[in-house]
């Protein structure tokens, strides 16, 4: 899925930006969560896993173990960076523990309000493509909610593994490797006019400050401001201003960049809708 000159995809982008900066706002602690590449990776792979467990009670369990098979392959993160994370995630409630009549191992399973918040990161997705093609597929969701167990792990596992997500252009990784920051990234789609139709000239989002990012986000001040510096010193971002004052632009690179990487994302999570609808179980990963 690819920018075509289309406005209307960037306006469904800057649609996308403004709900997954909402769910942000409703639960900050747990939208951090996946608020930087590689959080993101494992936070869905995590959440990957509960659901083809839940969708079939013969794959393992979310464990430690099961996280670190997940990645075995490809070994992109350490086996301490995976259980410290998956540890943390049911310090904050996000992971409770799933009975288990073999005392050896400590399976764990998605809360009911972690499941109704992915629920709700899946159905903006579906909305979204559903807004580019006319698709049914959010009222589709609805009715059948185990569709969610199926759909999810397809997808994530689609994009995990797929360098054209994982590995971001470099314009696009300059934010989203840093803490919290898609989240900054998402402060500038959403801020993009309605009416893009050439990517020539930088495109003017209006007045933006660090110390409003870093407000909204809980973050500090100088964080924000670095991010804002390199990308600024990559001519990334322009203010009409000294010191990151009056108007910002930013470049049709990065905004090219960002639509053909979010544009994997949407892709997968088409595909993982279809199958789920109309094909077998899958082999592999049992949904």
């Amino acid at each position: 899925m690819k920018w075509n000159g289309d406005s209307t995809y960037f306006a469904v982008l800057r649609d996308a930006a403004e709900q997954l900066l909402a769910m942000h706002d409703t639960a900050p602690r747990v939208v951090r969560y996946v608020a930087s590449r590689q959080k993101w990776l494992i936070t869905q792979a995590i959440v990957a896993l509960h659901f083809e467990r839940k969708h079939d009670e013969a794959r393992p369990p979310l464990t430690a173990g099961s996280l670190i098979d997940f990645f075995a392959e490809h070994q992109p993160f350490s086996k301490n960076t995976l259980t410290a994370h998956l540890a943390e995630l049911r310090t904050y409630g996000l992971l409770v523990p799933l009975e288990s009549r073999d005392k050896r191992v400590k399976p764990l399973q998605l809360s009911p309000y972690g499941e109704a918040l992915v629920g709700q990161w899946l159905e903006s997705h579906l909305s979204a493509l559903d807004r580019m093609d006319g698709g049914n597929r959010t009222p589709t969701l609805t009715g059948n909610p185990h569709l969610l167990a199926r759909i999810h792990p397809l997808a994530i596992r689609a994009l995990v593994f797929d360098p054209a997500w994982a590995e971001p252009p470099a314009s696009v990784d300059l934010f989203v490797r840093t803490e919290s920051g898609s989240n900054i990234l998402h402060e500038l789609i959403c801020r993009l006019p309605t009416d893009i139709t050439s990517m020539a000239d930088p495109i003017r989002l209006g007045p933006l400050h660090a110390s409003e990012v870093s407000t909204r986000h809980t973050l500090s001040r100088g964080h924000v401001q670095r991010v804002f510096s390199r990308a600024r010193a990559e001519g990334l971002l322009v203010w009409s201003l000294p010191g990151n004052q009056g108007d910002l632009f930013v470049s049709g690179k990065l905004l090219q960049d960002y639509a053909s990487w979010q544009g994997v994302k949407f892709d997968a999570i088409s595909e993982a809708y279809e199958r789920s609808r109309y094909t077998a179980p899958d082999e592999n990963t049992g949904v």
